[in-house]
C-alpha cells in the first residue's frame, strides 16, 4: 500500500464516523503531493496518520484546516521530521480495558498481568477503573469506561489484580509533564472524553506506578514474566501494538509467549497476528480482533468502544 492510499483508508476506515478533523486531513493529505514526498524521506513505518497529525499537535500546529496544516507541515519539516523519526505512537487508551474486562475477569484469579508495547501502562488497572456497558454498571471509580457490548454478558465484577507490569521499548512515565503531552497529543481532535478520561487514568497509575520495564518485546519478555508472583494467573496481553513490528518478530514473539505458563490475551488488527475462519466484520469501520490463547473470541473497536463476540 502506497502512503497517499494508506492515509485514504485511515479517513475511510479508522476516522470516518469517529473524527471528521483526521478525516478531512486524511483524505488531504492522500492527495497533497508536496506532504507525500516530505514523508516518502522517512522509514515506512514513520509514515502513519497517527504519527504525523500527533506530532503537529505536539508541536502546536493546526490539525483542523487541511491547507493550515499544508503550510504549517511544509514550513516546520525539520522539526516535524526530527520528532517523527524519533518518536512512536504509543496511544495508551484506557478504553481498551473494556474489551479486555470479559476475559480478564473469566480467567483464574488472581492475575498477574504484563502488557507488551505497554507505553505508561494505563491498560494495566482494569481493576481500578469503573465500566458502562449499556445499562449495566462494572466496578467503582474514575475512568468510567464505556463499552457497547454484543454477543456477550458484562462481567459480574473487576479482576483481582495482584502484579502489573509492562514492557516497551521506549516507556512513558505518567509523572513526566512532557510524556503526558506526547499522550495528550496522541488523542484526536475531538476527542475531549478521552482527555479527561487520559487524566483520570493518569491519575490512578500514578498514585501507584506500574513496573514499566525498557526492552523488547521477544528477548526481553521471559526475564520480566519470570518476576510474576508465584499463585497468580499470568497474563501477557498487548492491544493495537502489533502493526508496528515486523512480521518475523511477530512470530518470534508468538513462539515465545506461548511457551510461557499462564495466558495470552491479543487485541490486534486482523492480518497483523495469525486468525484463520475469521467472520465478516461487523461494519465498514476497523475492528480489532481479541483473542485469547490464540483463538479469536471477538471483534473491538480500537478505543475500547465496543465488542461484538463471535455467534
Amino acid at each position: 500500500m502506497t502512503t497517499a492510499e494508506s492515509y485514504a483508508e485511515f479517513a475511510a476506515r479508522e476516522a470516518h464516523g469517529v473524527s471528521p478533523a483526521y478525516e478531512r486531513l486524511s483524505l488531504a493529505v492522500s492527495r497533497d503531493d508536496e506532504v507525500l514526498g516530505l514523508l516518502g524521506t522517512l522509514p515506512p513505518a514513520k509514515r502513519q496518520p497517527n504519527l504525523l497529525f500527533g506530532v503537529v499537535r505536539l508541536l502546536g500546529g493546526p490539525v483542523e484546516d487541511p491547507a493550515a496544516f499544508h503550510d504549517y507541515t511544509v514550513a516546520n519539516w525539520p522539526a516535524i521530521e526530527t520528532e517523527m523519526r524519533t518518536r512512536a505512537t504509543q496511544t495508551n487508551e484506557a478504553g481498551r480495558c473494556a474489551v479486555l474486562l470479559p476475559l480478564l475477569a473469566a480467567l483464574p484469579q488472581p492475575l498477574a498481568l504484563l502488557e507488551v508495547g505497554a507505553s505508561a501502562g494505563l491498560c494495566l488497572y482494569p481493576d481500578r477503573y469503573a465500566y458502562r456497558y449499556g445499562d449495566h454498571l462494572v466496578g467503582s471509580g474514575e475512568p468510567v469506561l464505556e463499552c457497547a457490548a454484543t454477543g456477550v454478558a458484562p462481567p459480574a465484577g473487576v479482576p483481582e489484580v495482584v502484579w502489573r507490569a509492562g514492557l516497551d521499548l521506549n516507556p512513558l512515565d505518567v509523572t513526566d509533564p512532557a510524556d503526558v503531552a506526547w499522550l495528550d497529543a496522541l488523542i484526536w481532535p475531538e476527542h475531549a472524553h478521552r482527555r479527561a478520561r487520559l487524566r483520570a487514568a493518569a491519575a490512578v497509575a500514578a498514585a501507584e506506578p506500574p513496573l514499566l520495564v525498557r526492552g523488547d518485546l521477544v528477548d526481553d519478555l521471559p526475564a520480566l514474566a519470570a518476576r510474576a508472583p508465584a499463585g497468580a494467573t499470568l497474563v501477557v496481553f498487548h492491544t493495537s501494538v502489533m502493526y508496528q513490528v515486523p512480521a518475523p518478530r511477530r512470530e518470534a514473539f508468538a513462539e515465545v509467549v506461548r511457551r510461557l505458563p499462564g495466558h495470552w490475551i491479543a487485541n490486534e488488527a486482523p492480518g497483523v497476528m495469525p486468525c484463520d475462519g475469521l467472520p465478516r466484520p461487523p461494519g465498514e469501520a476497523l475492528h480489532n480482533v481479541l483473542a485469547l490463547d490464540g483463538t479469536p473470541l471477538a471483534w473491538t473497536r480500537g478505543h475500547g468502544q465496543a465488542i461484538v463476540w463471535f455467534g
